[in-house]
Formats: C-alpha cells, sequence, structure tokens
C-alpha cells in the first residue's frame, strides 16, 4: 500500500511539473507574440521641423522725413505752386503770403542805407547793414518752401485764404525709405546687432517686406505696464506701392538664420553591422540613415530621410520615467512645434541623453 502510495505521488509530481512547464511556455510565448504585434502596429512619423530664433515685434511705419508746412508770417496766399501728390526738390517754393508791406519796407531801408553812405559813419552803416538782414528775413517769412526732396502728402490751401503764423497747411514726406521704432524687451536686447534682417507683414499686402535694424539707444525705457524695453530703430529700402506712412505691421527680427531638422522617435531606427537604418510601414523598404541624438525622446536624421515617411517601430518603448508616458502609442506627424527635450529656445538645439536602440 505505501509503495502504491509513493508511485502515485511521482505521477502526480511528474504531472504539475509538466503543467508549470506548459504553463511557462505558454507566458513566454504569449509575451513574445505580443511584443511582436506591439511592434507590427507602432509606427512613427518623421518630423521635418524649422527652428526660428526671432524677436517678434509690431508697429507702425514712418516716412524717412517729415515736414509740416506752415507759414512762419501772416497774410494772404497769392500762390500756390504745387498740388497733393507732386514731388518737389529742397528749397522748392510751394506757397507764397503777400508780401507787398516787407518789400516796401526792404526798398525804403535801402535807399535810406544809399544815402547813409554819402555822410555816415561806417557804425552807421554796419547797424543798417544787420537791419537789412531783418527785412530780408520777414520777406522769406511769406514764403513756404521745401527743407527737404519729398512729395506733398497733403496740401489745404487755395490763393486768397488768410492764413496766420504757425497754421499748418499740408505736409511733406521723404518716402525714399520707411522707418520704424519698436519696443524689444530688456531680456532681447543682447540678440541686436545692427543689420540684423527683419520681416514685415501688414494687413495692407500680402506678402513679405524686408528690412533691417539701424540701431537702439544705450538707455531703456519703463513702459506705462512696468516693463523695461529698448526703443530699436528700423528701416524698409524698398516697398511696395500699396504701403503708406502710418501703415500698422507685425513682423519678426531674424536673430539667426533658420535652422531645419528632420526628427523621429529613436524607437524607429535600428542598427546592424552596416550601419543605422528605418523601414517604411507600408512596404517594408529599409532605407539606410545617418543620424545623431537630439533628446532623450528623438534623434535628428542628418541623411536619409526628408520628413513625412511613416516607419516601423524597431524596439519597444521604455516603459520608464519620462518614456512611461510615450509608451504603446502611435506618433503623429510634425506640427511646426519643436518636440520636447533639453533644447531651449533662443539657441540651436543641443543633443539629449540616452543612446537609441542599436547601440548610437
Amino acid at each position: 500500500m505505501k509503495k502504491k502510495m509513493s508511485k502515485k505521488a511521482k505521477v502526480l509530481i511528474v504531472i504539475l511539473t509538466v503543467t508549470v512547464i506548459l504553463g511557462l511556455g505558454l507566458v513566454i510565448l504569449r509575451k513574445v507574440l505580443t511584443k511582436k504585434s506591439s511592434l507590427e502596429t507602432t509606427t512613427y512619423t518623421v518630423r521635418s521641423e524649422t527652428y526660428e530664433n526671432v524677436i517678434e515685434i509690431s508697429g507702425t511705419v514712418s516716412a524717412a522725413q517729415s515736414q509740416s508746412l506752415q507759414a512762419l508770417s501772416s497774410g494772404t496766399v497769392v500762390g500756390v505752386y504745387v498740388q497733393q501728390g507732386d514731388y518737389v526738390k529742397k528749397g522748392d517754393l510751394l506757397v507764397q503770403l503777400d508780401d507787398t508791406t516787407q518789400q516796401y519796407n526792404l526798398a525804403q531801408h535801402d535807399y535810406n542805407m544809399a544815402t547813409k553812405k554819402i555822410n555816415g559813419s561806417a557804425k552807421e552803416i554796419e547797424l543798417m547793414e544787420t537791419q537789412r538782414l531783418a527785412l530780408v528775413q520777414k520777406i522769406n517769412e511769406c514764403k513756404v518752401t521745401a527743407t527737404f526732396d519729398g512729395v506733398i502728402a497733403n496740401l489745404k490751401v487755395s490763393v486768397g485764404d488768410s492764413l496766420s503764423a504757425k497754421d499748418s497747411i499740408g505736409t511733406l514726406v521723404d518716402v525714399s525709405y520707411l522707418t520704424a521704432e519698436v519696443e524689444v524687451t530688456e531680456t532681447d536686447v543682447a540678440k541686436l546687432q545692427e543689420g540684423l534682417p527683419v520681416e514685415f507683414t501688414f494687413p495692407a499686402y500680402d506678402g513679405i517686406v524686408n528690412g533691417y535694424v539701424v540701431g537702439w539707444p544705450a538707455i531703456g525705457e519703463v513702459t506705462s505696464r512696468g516693463a523695461t524695453v529698448v526703443k530699436v530703430k528700423l528701416r524698409i529700402d524698398e516697398y511696395p506701392d500699396v504701403i503708406l506712412p502710418n501703415f500698422s505691421f507685425s513682423g519678426e527680427i531674424k536673430v539667426s538664420p533658420d535652422e531645419n531638422y528632420v526628427l523621429v522617435e529613436r524607437y524607429a531606427v535600428a542598427q546592424d553591422k552596416d550601419g543605422a537604418y528605418v523601414e517604411l510601414a507600408r512596404t517594408g523598404e529599409r532605407i539606410a540613415v545617418t543620424v545623431q541624438n537630439y533628446d532623450s525622446t528623438y534623434v535628428e536624421i542628418l541623411t536619409g530621410l526628408s520628413g513625412g515617411e511613416v516607419l516601423k517601430a524597431q524596439s519597444e518603448v521604455r516603459a520608464s520615467g519620462m518614456n512611461r508616458n510615450n509608451a504603446n502609442r502611435t506618433s503623429s506627424g510634425g506640427n511646426g512645434a519643436r518636440p520636447s527635450g533639453n533644447s531651449q529656445g533662443g539657441g540651436a538645439p543641443s543633443g539629449g541623453a540616452g543612446g537609441p536602440p542599436g547601440g548610437f
């Protein structure tokens, strides 16, 4: 009876052992199949990113020069020699006031001075010369002249109008180029350089207008909001005719040229004896690539891909640390935002820690 019980125990042990082995085998097989299925269904889309190191700005443009046309003397307008839109040269006579009285006073003075030269003293003659200069100035004050080459932007005066001294009758502008003054925060001033390119966008124009940084003062200002800024001067040498002084704009000061990156999650890249490679998800085609570290999640593709390709996963995402949130997902294509990582705004992205699958 004891021997029979011993044999039964041995049989039971064998059965249990076989059952355990089969169970472990099934678990391992399930894990292998699950891993294979996960790799087959996970894809990553190659992202083409452009990194712009810029300072955003906004404001309004101004003419290169502007003159408010004013009469320096009171009187009646006897001549208007230009109209709105006319191009004029520096020194051109634009508007003439009646200067009959002033001309008479000068003629009378010249007569008296000629008489005084016969029997007057040198001091008297010198004094009369000074008086004559004042009378000539009175005549000049009856004229409105251009102080620079430019265009009559507006003119609101007619012959017969009566003007008082300092009355504004129009505007002369020099539009050979445009200027703007924009506020740049104190944290961005260190990035500025004279000549940096500026891209302007105007509501009145569909394209981009190019300009450049002219300079800025060596002192900041505090705005009403309490922010410290520097007023930076910009210039536009060439622009479309639809852009006029006082038009509003938004834009960017280009601190450095745009940098283009082709990025993909490192789990889409594998390596063999010939180097790094990827596989297209749709066709299975293998493509050799050159990569370098970008951050702990992404690698930069230097050669082989251009962006937009959908790739097979080559290894599982490590479900630990920052990668836990990325596990078991399908990557989407780039949307213009830079991937998160060790890179900071204002400088070129730096490589991150941790090598991708395959040992690079």
